[in-house]
């Protein structure tokens, strides 16, 4: 075997710590806080650069009026961004329409998927995404353990192996039920939960056992080996369905928030584009100008929506990124230990 387990959820297999807040702002922060806290920084650097702007900006929007150009440009942006995002939401969902015969082949074949899996477990499995994923990994955990029984009448380095394969299954499989527990589709979590099982490299591992002590063990143990290999093989798929539906979901969402969000910061931007005069809103509040208040604050609603996207399109294509291979490939050297050999 090539050494020890990369760590149980995607966190620990990432050593810097660094990349570990990155990944935890791209795929954990709540998207809509996301978005929020964005326009908020960004409300709160334009009262900071106006406060402190040379010329006063009173002074500045009366000899060169950029409010009318910058709100004019929001209001074209807006319109041309909310169409696009949702005409391609909208493009991405039309491949769930389709014809009787193609609904029939989808049915065919995640029913035949689902009866492959039940032949594995002996019973048959969880209707929904969290409880199915999680009949896996505990099944998967199942079949290590009794692998783990036959190999005691192996060879001693044929049962050191199994034993340290079957504890990274064991601890992963802890981590990733807990995760899924009580947990509701489409939710973050649930795809989070997928990300965390390593089933790649359990893959590998346990195809190495396969070659290595392939000659030396009974036939038993053999059988054990592949119904082990088998089930970790139904994990990808199962990963890739679910991931495929997380994206529908986040994407009627991101349709849905985007609609909502660009009416009333269209009626924003057009006001203060059509409105706004360089003598409104006289006086200040707390030491700065009202005009920078109610020009910031604009801003930053007109950017909203696109905020919202930005927030939504960095989850999804991290997690795109992140589950570009599926079965036994291993892409990232985080992802699995430190010495990799294949003979």
């Amino acid at each position: 075997m090539s050494g020890s387990s990369p760590g149980n959820t995607m966190q620990e297999r990432i050593g810097s710590r660094r990349t570990k807040l990155r990944l935890y702002l791209l795929l954990n922060v709540n998207r809509r806080w996301m978005a929020f806290g964005l326009a908020l920084g960004m409300f709160v650097s334009l009262v900071l650069l106006g406060a402190y702007s040379v010329p006063v900006f009173r002074e500045y929007m009366a000899s060169k009026a950029p409010t009318r150009y910058v709100f004019q440009a929001f209001i074209g942006a807006l319109i041309t961004g909310v169409t696009l995002v949702v005409t391609i939401s909208l493009n991405v969902l039309s491949q769930e329409f389709g014809s009787l015969g193609d609904q029939r082949s989808r049915m065919s074949g995640s029913m035949g998927f689902r009866a492959d899996v039940e032949d594995i477990f002996g019973a048959s499995s969880p209707p929904e995404p969290n409880d199915f994923l999680r009949a896996l990994v505990e099944n998967t955990t199942e079949k290590a353990e009794a692998l783990d029984e036959a190999a005691d009448d192996e060879g001693e380095g044929f049962a050191e192996a199994v034993d340290e394969l079957t504890d990274d299954i064991h601890d992963n499989a802890s981590v990733v039920s807990e995760e899924l527990e009580n947990r509701n589709f489409g939710e973050y979590t649930v795809v989070k939960a997928a990300l965390d099982y390593n089933y790649s490299w359990k893959i590998h591992q346990a195809r190495r056992l396969q070659d290595d002590f392939d000659e030396t063990m009974d036939r038993d143990t053999r059988r054990k080996l592949i119904d082990l290999i088998d089930i970790l093989g139904f994990f990808g798929p199962a990963r890739e369905h679910i991931k495929t539906l997380y994206f529908q979901w986040q994407l009627v969402d991101l349709s849905r928030g985007m609609l909502y969000l660009s009416a009333p910061a269209l009626a924003v931007v057009t006001a203060i584009a059509m409105y706004l005069a360089p003598t409104s809103f006289p006086g200040t509040f707390l030491g700065i100008d009202n005009l920078i208040w109610i020009v910031s604050a604009g801003s930053a609603i007109g950017s909203l929506p696109f905020l919202f996207l930005m927030a939504f399109i960095l989850r999804l294509a991290t997690i795109a990124k992140r589950t570009l291979a599926i079965g036994p490939f291993i892409l990232r050297g985080s992802e699995r230990s430190e010495d990799i050999e294949w003979r």
